[in-house]
């Protein structure tokens, strides 16, 4: 038991003297970290106290830079402010010298006036004595006048009046005799000058000018691959071309050329429906007549949106601004059109650009030139109202989508219609000349060609029950498509013998027209 307590007493002062140990151990080493955390803050406290010098002698090197740029910023101002105060005593000085100049100037104007004052009042003494004078001599030569009259009338035993007359009756005889041999003289000059101006320029029309105008301007080539693809246009009994020119108003002619197929027809938008119907019907491998006009109608609607995207394409490429859809889409128009062989679009941009530089060099404003360029042609697109010039159609319809009035004046007096109102009017027209004027610009036969295949598609268009109408083969044929409900077989053979009567009455064309009038019944129904 005492060994137990031993033991035990042993172990507690172990405990204890292990726990003072411990704790003096730990107070040693806080001690030591405490000390160590000193020395850092002193090696802290001293960079910090370095940086502070330092930044200290920048400081004062960038006052002192800053100070040395305020003085010479100060001297800079100084000297500028010097020459500007020197050049406005130069001006002064100059202008106080002008005016002394002036009032010299002044002065002596003044002291001229006065003397040429006084030298009036002496000449105007002189003048009325000499008036005095002349009245005195005209009363004596009225008298001797008077007198001589009196001698020749008692002579020649006629009065002053009736000598006068009869002089002028021999001078008017006279005179018509001599005018009369002027005028032959001048008429055969003119013929011999007209002869020669007609020669001259029909030469230089032929030099200028490619020899197959209406080729290039109604004939489309569509390239195929090999002659075996136009056996499948044309089809059985020939009812795929029948259909394909029913549909787009274009001839067909598939002939003996290799590797191409014609396609004929004075509208160059129906020429495009037609190529690019042909080609998606090639390409697609299924030709038949319900698939040539789905394929039609597919290719009017992509023509009519990238005659729409053209116009829009020239309205930007141009910088014009707040133009009406329906402007854009008869500029897209002008794409497909001619006028006198001359693309109708590549004219009308020319005419624009040329507008708005001469009215920038003549100071106005070119925008509205350039506007009143682009549509100065813009009636030959419109399809209705023909008995109007185009110049005042292009001015009616530039109204209706509210135009300007100065761009709608010069639209419509670009051919003198109207009376030109602003400045405007004058440039387009001359720029208009300009274009039309270039040496293989224009070609009017093919012009005169093509209105005449639009007179022969519009007198077939105003009997009633027609619903379409194409002049092909070049003019020598009109087809005439009427509705089957409207029209009887006797009423179709009674418009073709009218129609074929007023085209000999009211045109004038070569050889002769051959008229088919076609009436044709469909029966369509629907599996649901």
């Amino acid at each position: 038991m005492e060994n137990l307590l031993f033991y035990v007493a042993i172990a507690v002062i172990s405990v204890v003297v292990g726990y003072l140990f411990s704790k003096l151990v730990l107070k040693k080493s806080a001690m030591k970290q405490s000390d160590a955390l000193m020395e850092a803050a002193r090696e802290k406290l001293k960079e910090a106290k370095e940086k502070m010098d330092e930044a200290k002698e920048k400081a004062e090197i960038i006052k002192k830079e800053k100070i040395l740029q305020a003085k010479e910023k100060f001297f800079q101002l100084k000297t500028e402010h010097e020459k500007i105060i020197g050049d406005k005593n130069t001006k002064v000085q100059i202008a106080e010298n002008r005016i002394k100049q002036k009032e010299s100037t002044l002065s002596k104007k003044i002291e001229d006036a006065q003397r040429q004052q006084k030298e009036s009042e002496l000449l105007k003494g002189n003048l009325s004595n000499q008036l005095e004078i002349l009245d005195k001599k005209q009363a004596e030569v009225d008298k001797m006048h008077k007198s001589q009259v009196e001698k020749l009338e008692t002579i020649s035993q006629l009065s002053a009046e009736e000598a006068k007359s009869e002089l002028i009756e021999s001078l008017k005889d006279e005179a018509k005799s001599e005018a009369m041999v002027h005028v032959k003289e001048i008429m055969e000059e003119a013929k011999m000058t007209a002869d020669q101006k007609a020669k001259k320029i029909v030469i230089e029309t032929i030099q200028r000018t490619a020899a197959e105008h209406a080729i290039e301007n109604t004939v489309t080539v569509f390239n195929i691959d090999n002659d075996a693809v136009k056996g499948r246009i044309i089809g059985r009994e020939g009812r795929n071309i029948r259909a394909l020119e029913a549909m787009t108003g274009i001839e067909i002619i598939i002939d003996d050329s290799p590797d191409a197929i014609l396609l004929s027809g004075f509208d160059p938008i129906r020429r495009e429906v037609a190529r690019l119907s042909l080609q998606k019907l090639i390409t697609d491998g299924r030709i038949h007549p319900a698939r040539i006009e789905e394929i039609v109608a597919k290719t009017k609607k992509e023509v009519d949106q990238e005659i729409i995207e053209r116009g829009k394409r020239t309205v930007i490429d141009l910088g014009l601004h707040n133009m009406h859809h329906e402007l854009i889409k008869l500029v897209g128009k002008m794409k497909y059109r001619a006028s006198y062989g001359q693309n109708l679009l590549a004219h009308s941009i020319e005419v624009a650009n040329l507008s708005a530089t001469m009215a920038a060099e003549l100071g106005l404003n070119p925008k509205k030139a350039k506007r009143a360029g682009l549509l100065h042609d813009i009636g030959k697109i419109a399809e209705n109202e023909a008995e109007l010039p185009h110049a005042l159609l292009g001015m009616k319809i530039a109204e209706k989508y509210r135009e300007k009035p100065d761009v709608c004046n010069a639209i419509g007096a670009h051919h003198d219609e109207i009376e030109m109102e602003t400045l405007i009017a004058p440039i387009v027209q001359v720029c208009d000349a300009i274009s039309g004027a270039r040496p293989g610009a224009r070609r009017e036969i093919v012009d005169a060609y093509i209105q005449r295949l639009k007179k022969l598609e519009g007198l077939a268009l105003s009997y009633s029950g027609v619903i379409k109408t194409y002049a092909i083969q070049a003019g020598r044929e009109l087809r005439v498509i009427v509705g089957a409900e409207q029209v009887t077989d006797a009423e179709a053979d009674k418009i073709s013998i009218e129609l074929s009567r007023q085209i000999q009455e009211e045109m004038t064309y070569p050889g002769q027209i051959k008229i088919t009038v076609i009436r044709e019944t469909r029966a369509i129904n629907y599996a649901k």
